[in-house]
């Protein structure tokens, strides 16, 4: 495998490299010890129509297949790395995201397991007076089911691994305020009116006029879900992010926003040209900010 990548973007003080290929053998060309961390989601094996992998393969050479990438990631994690695996189940097939984590057991330790939550229903009620709802929510976006013996799916799990699950996070990257301040005097922990966010997100999709065209990769995450995990993880630790299966690459746009390193490998060609794009089309908006921002405060427009 060449290490010259299919296509490299300066994003300021990141720099932006995509892969075209099979992870396997593109991870083998990074020394241990290369990604600080890891933000993927890879073909789950339920059926799902990708234009270019097989997601139907026999369980046993689908998690087979899973062990093997995942050691090959576990190699290039530094020590104190992260790797974010996200993995959607179906009702017919519950065990398939537990069956992707313990694939996983042999090669790195389950650190952190946290839930993607797509669509929420708060009661007025169990807001409470404070949230002054006039009226219950339903927030975001679901698959509906229709079966009578299923209800509707509305997380996905997010599997938080790393070398010796010894991984230190900076826990209030992502903190929420303590809705009774009450609670401040109460804990010891509680610096500056804030606590962990805690393993449940509530991280809906952006609204989209058009499928083919909005969201031409059927199983997406939004860029909020990586942007999460890369905070939790620390930003001042974070060296080289990598994502083997970059899909429509919502990792690169979020490493793109952070000013973070990034490698990301996709075996489609499409929907590599597609992240790219997306990646692009982010730095050079980020760009022309900047650039408006550095005219306005330039001595000649006074």
């Amino acid at each position: 495998m060449s290490s010259t990548p299919y296509a490299t973007i300066d994003a300021g003080r990141a720099r932006l490299r995509f892969y075209h290929g099979d992870c396997l053998t593109i991870l083998t060309a990074f020394p241990p010890g290369a990604f600080a961390a890891i933000v993927t989601s890879p073909p789950y094996n339920l059926g799902i129509r990708y234009r270019s992998y097989e997601d139907t393969l026999p369980r046993d050479r689908y998690l087979k297949w899973t062990g093997e990438w995942v050691a090959a990631a576990a190699r290039t994690l530094a020590p104190d790395g992260s790797l974010f695996l996200n993995v959607g189940a179906k009702p017919t097939d519950p065990w398939t995201a537990l069956d992707i984590a313990q694939a996983a057991r042999p090669h790195l330790a389950l650190q952190n397991t946290l839930h993607w939550i797509k669509s929420v229903a708060i009661d007025r009620d169990a807001a409470g007076t404070a949230a002054g709802l006039d009226r219950d929510l339903a927030l975001g976006h679901y698959k509906p089911i229709n079966s009578p013996r299923f209800v509707n799916d509305c997380h996905e799990f997010i599997f938080h691994f790393s070398p010796s699950g010894r991984t230190p996070l900076d826990r209030l990257a992502l903190g929420v305020a303590y809705q009774d301040q009450s609670n401040v005097t109460r804990w010891q922990a509680a610096s500056g009116g804030r606590r962990c966010r805690g393993n449940a997100w509530f991280l809906p999709y952006d609204t989209i006029q058009n499928r083919d065209k909005d969201r031409p990769h059927p199983a997406t995450f939004p860029v909020r879900l990586p942007d999460f995990c890369l905070r939790l993880h620390g930003l001042t630790r974070l060296g080289v992010v990598a994502d083997p299966f970059l899909g429509l690459g919502s990792t690169a746009v979020a490493c793109a926003l952070l000013g973070v390193d990034f490698v990301g490998i996709e075996l489609d060609r499409e929907y590599l040209d597609e992240a790219i794009e997306r990646a692009r089309r982010v730095v050079e908006g980020a760009a022309h900010g900047r650039t408006r921002l550095a005219r306005r405060h330039s001595p000649s427009a006074t």
